[in-house]
């Protein structure tokens, strides 16, 4: 495979040789200055999103990226924006985050690994803070800090549940307490460099963020200890954008990643910025189903930065559908089955329709559907007035998606852009902002606080600190339950057991049910599939390897 020169696709989406930093020959990093050269943003956003995943499949950044190729093929100038790989899922339960088949973004395999260093500048700024903190413990300086409400953890890229909660400070070299490791995804300065503007903004929110609290309980933060010009340094080079392309030469400008699960899930808004400043229409991706990385997108990233998209691409795969309908074999047969999981497609579009936006459903076809299961989905979707159209993409790249591109196209023309609708407003008290995504996204009957959680949101309400709410929880399920299965869950509730305080990004982590903001590698991790072939590929990356 021969990727195209990057100077050429730089130049084809409008961008000045200057601004482009080559990273060897098919990455580079891009200036910030570009931002200011477009006059206004002219391109439309389209957010593709998903059902809840299941172990089928439905292959949501492969559909986005073949719908940006197939985007191209019928003359629309467009870029794809997506999130960077972490080394957790890439070596534990699944594979590299390129896309599948003939439509994946490229150099995967560098992508997959260190890319350009971001992820790994986000560990060192977040532990330098973790080092800080503890330094400032050790020499009793002017913060205040109590060593018993530090809030601080430290982060690694890759899944390791044995460090989820140490011990440090042992052996006189500190303050003895317990603290624990998040993985990088879960990082506060992940999100905060995900929803920056400009170093400026960096600064600011870096210089937010609270690493505990005083014996009177107010909060100590970055900037309390001296960090935030520090850490803006370290974070400096990884805060630009990376350029890359797709397998037949389509921009992607790959940027920030946070999980939907257990953070926002959303790629960096100066990526967006830009490939809306530069391309006629802009393919984004948020993580996990639209009850999770859908949600966070409109209700955190853009409620933040101003933006809305123009249009939702709903990815559903008939194998998926049969899986949510209760099928064991997802390439066999099964109507019954089908026509069940539907169900969990009807909720999603019920979700996307009460943000006011319009969808196009996306069915990611298999070679196994037969073609009365993908009639059965596109006659399903047609009676609520959506459209649905199949692609093959993986297999056929850009050509296999220009049936989606197509659809999407007219949607983008024929109707004007909707005004933001939010699930909740901004001055409401947590309970009910909370409250409010369990009942309209997830289709619970209420959310049950705990009390620890609940003590930080009442704290948060008398310090005046009203933000919007990041909800970490299972994807498994609309429920906060991953064995609740079923396509369209009823009769619950969701349980809120922690709240933390997230400043500098803009808004509370919820943590729901069971979820660990430290993933375990699986009984039978993917680095154990990882191997270089006598000619020096690297195969085992991807799940199809």
């Amino acid at each position: 495979m021969k990727l195209r020169p990057l100077s050429d696709v730089a130049a084809d989406l409008g961008l000045a040789p200057e601004h482009v930093i080559p990273y060897g020959r098919h990455k580079a990093k891009v200036e910030l200055e570009a931002l200011r050269d477009p006059a206004e943003a002219r391109g439309k956003l389209v957010l593709v999103s998903a059902i809840n995943p299941t172990k089928a499949g439905e292959g949501k950044t492969t559909t986005s990226v073949g719908l940006a190729m197939g985007l191209e093929r019928i003359g629309r100038r467009t870029a794809v924006c997506l999130r960077e790989p972490s080394l957790g899922p890439v070596f534990g339960i699944k594979g590299g985050g390129t896309g599948g088949g003939v439509a994946q973004i490229e150099p995967a395999t560098d992508i997959n690994l260190h890319f350009t260093g971001d992820l790994h500048a986000i560990t060192s700024a977040h532990n330098l803070l973790a080092a800080l903190v503890d330094n400032e413990l050790h020499f009793g300086g002017k913060s205040g800090l109590d060593a018993r409400r530090v809030s601080w953890p430290r982060v690694l890229d890759m899944n390791d549940r044995a460090l989820r909660n140490v011990v440090v400070g042992m052996r006189g070299e500190g303050v003895i307490r317990e603290t624990s490791f998040d993985i990088t995804a879960a990082s506060e300065i992940m999100a905060v460099l995900c929803l920056a503007e400009s170093e400026e903004d960096l600064e600011a929110r870096l210089a937010r963020v609270v690493v505990g609290r005083r014996k009177d309980r107010s909060p100590v933060t970055a900037g309390d200890l001296g960090a935030a010009a520090a850490l803006r340094v370290l974070l400096r080079d990884a805060l630009r954008p990376n350029l890359v392309q797709t397998r037949e030469g389509t921009p992607a400008l790959v940027h920030g990643g946070p999980f939907a699960n257990i953070a926002h899930g959303c790629s960096s808004v100066l990526a967006t910025r830009m490939g809306l400043g530069y391309a006629d229409v802009v393919v984004t991706e948020a993580g996990f189903g639209f009850d999770l990385g859908g949600e966070k997108f409109l209700d955190i990233k853009c409620r933040q930065a101003g933006l809305w998209p123009d249009l939702v691409v709903l990815v559903a795969t008939c194998r998926a559908l049969k899986a949510h309908g209760g099928a064991k074999d997802f390439a066999a047969r099964d109507d019954a089955a089908l026509k069940a999981g539907l169900a969990n497609l009807d909720h999603h579009l019920d979700a996307i329709a009460g943000f006011g936006l319009r969808a196009v459903v996306a069915i990611n076809r298999f070679p196994s559907d037969a073609p009365e299961e993908l009639a059965m989905v596109q006659d399903h979707c047609a009676a609520r007035g959506v459209v649905a159209k199949s692609s093959t993409g993986f297999s056929d790249g850009g050509a296999g998606a220009e049936g989606l591109a197509d659809a999407v196209a007219r949607q983008l023309d024929e109707s004007p852009a909707p005004a933001p609708r939010f699930t909740y407003a901004d001055d409401a008290p947590y309970a009910e902002k909370i409250d409010a995504i369990a009942k309209r996204i997830y289709g619970a009957d209420g959310a049950v606080i705990l009390p620890a959680a609940r003590r930080v949101l009442d704290q948060l309400e008398r310090d005046g600190v009203r933000l919007p709410v990041c909800m970490a929880k299972t994807p498994l399920s609309l429920s906060d339950d991953p064995g609740m299965t079923g396509p369209r869950p009823k009769g619950f509730e969701v349980t809120v057991r922690e709240a933390r305080l997230s400043a500098g990004a803009g808004f509370v982590v919820c943590l729901l049910g069971d979820v660990m903001t430290m993933p375990g590698l699986p009984k039978e991790p993917s680095a154990m599939r990882v191997r270089v072939t006598p000619d020096g590929r690297v195969l085992g990356l991807m799940q199809n390897d």
